[in-house]
């Protein structure tokens, strides 16, 4: 597979000796940039898949007319945990 550049991004100095304080041992700045370049992609994959079914969620509601509390939404996520940790517990 073929590879591509990122176009180059001038910053402020401040802002790359911050980035260069972090990085880990043998870590190069270009691999700290791909690396966070990832993990914003997929966290913003992530916030829009999360806002596509609280979306379709609300539309179901008010095409239904049913709606769940928060207390009730609460409750049922403390039970699947609870089930969850007595499945642990079991193992």
């Amino acid at each position: 597979m073929k590879t591509a550049t990122i176009p180059s991004l001038r910053v402020d100095p401040e802002l790359r000796a911050a980035a260069e304080s972090v990085l880990k041992e043998g870590e190069t700045l270009s691999a700290f940039v791909e690396d966070s370049l990832k993990k914003q992609i997929d966290y913003r994959k992530t916030q829009a898949e999360f806002i596509a079914r609280g979306l379709a969620g609300l539309a179901e509601a008010e095409r239904t007319g049913v709606y769940y509390s928060s207390e009730e939404i609460f409750g049922e996520l403390k039970g699947m945990l609870e089930a969850k940790r007595a499945e642990k517990r079991s193992k």
